[in-house]
């Protein structure tokens, strides 16, 4: 059985499981795993039964903060009595975390981004198609009703073939968090663009002919603001993630008869324009966006382990963000 601690301490109290659920371990509990907790009680089908972190002490707190029975800090024991795994650790810990869990045979939710690598979003898919088990990448925007429908619109031809795709995410952040402070694989585009990503892959595809990026660095190397450039065939696009710039978060989708946009923060998606040389035929759109958004993609997880469904956001997605992700990595060395 593959291990990455080692640690042998557990605390553990008595569990009782109806079997309808699908039990869920989560690895990490800084402030996206605290959220996560709170949608996972929108969602029915899953219940978080476990959590581990390397430093005892963390997990301890975070399973007295959410009311969870297990907490420990070694991976054996938290592997032992779960279905699934949701990953919100550090970046660069995604891959070996998530390969330990199916080889253990257990679904994945990885937070974003999932690996930093081709060849690692490429094995993981591999491992967990000889399991027959679910690996996802944890990308709300990517499974939010507003989102779908508006990569619907803007591929039913109704602004013609699109020719550009900008998208921004920015905010202003305390640089002694881990996005700022983590020399190796922290910075703006590690964090956010994901996201930016998102929309360029799912209108364009992932067959870009080029991609550039320039950056703005603080002291310790890791970029702050980030512009990234892709030129396709019959296109271009624009990805923009700033930790220390602000800008103004929409997404702007150009085409030859019209453009759709998504008014800030547009990665939540709760109202979109689509707009025409005559103002008059323009159309407005507006979707709910509850919570946190996190529940959208846990639904969409529980419903690909119980019913065998696809993820709305796919294996080639996720890899070829992966690649772009180890792109930037090596210019930035």
């Amino acid at each position: 059985m593959l291990s990455i601690f080692t640690g042998q301490e557990v605390k553990k109290r008595m569990t009782k499981s109806d079997g309808q659920h699908i039990k869920l371990g989560v690895i990490g509990t800084g402030r996206i795993a605290n959220r996560f907790i709170r949608e996972v009680e929108f969602v029915k089908g899953i219940k978080v039964t476990a959590v581990y972190n390397p430093h005892l002490n963390s997990a301890e707190i975070f399973a007295q903060r959410h009311g969870i029975n297990t907490y420990t800090n070694d991976l054996n024991v938290f592997l032992r009595n779960i279905d699934a795994v949701y990953i919100a650790s550090p970046h660069d810990t995604h891959y070996e975390y998530a390969k330990s869990s199916l080889i253990n045979g257990k679904n994945v939710l990885c937070e974003k981004p999932s690996v930093l690598k081709k060849y690692q979003a490429e094995k993981l898919f591999n491992i967990a198609e000889k399991y027959g088990l679910v690996f996802m990448e944890a990308l709300k925007t990517a499974y939010a009703p507003g989102f779908l429908q508006l990569i619907k619109e803007a591929k039913s031809g109704k602004i013609g073939e699109i020719r550009d795709v900008e998208s921004c995410f920015t905010k202003i952040t305390d640089t002694s968090l881990r996005e700022l402070a983590d020399i190796k694989y922290g910075g703006s585009f590690t964090e956010l663009a994901s996201y930016t990503l998102l929309p360029i892959i799912k209108l364009l595809g992932t067959e870009y002919i080029g991609i550039r990026f320039d950056s703005f660095t603080a002291q310790n190397g890791v970029d702050v603001y980030t512009k990234a450039y892709f030129k396709f065939k019959n296109a271009v696009a624009t990805s923009k993630t700033g930790l220390g710039v602000k800008s103004e978060g929409q997404l702007i989708i150009s085409g030859t008869c019209g453009y759709i946009r998504v008014d800030a923060p547009w990665w939540k998606t709760q109202t979109f324009e689509v707009c025409f040389e005559d103002m008059s035929k323009n159309e407005k759109y507006a979707y709910d966006f509850k919570g946190d958004g996190l529940r959208y993609e846990i639904n969409d997880f529980v419903s690909a382990i119980k019913n065998r469904s696809k993820p709305k956001l796919s294996a080639h997605e996720t890899i070829a963000m992966a690649e772009i992700m180890e792109k930037f990595l090596e210019q930035r060395k």
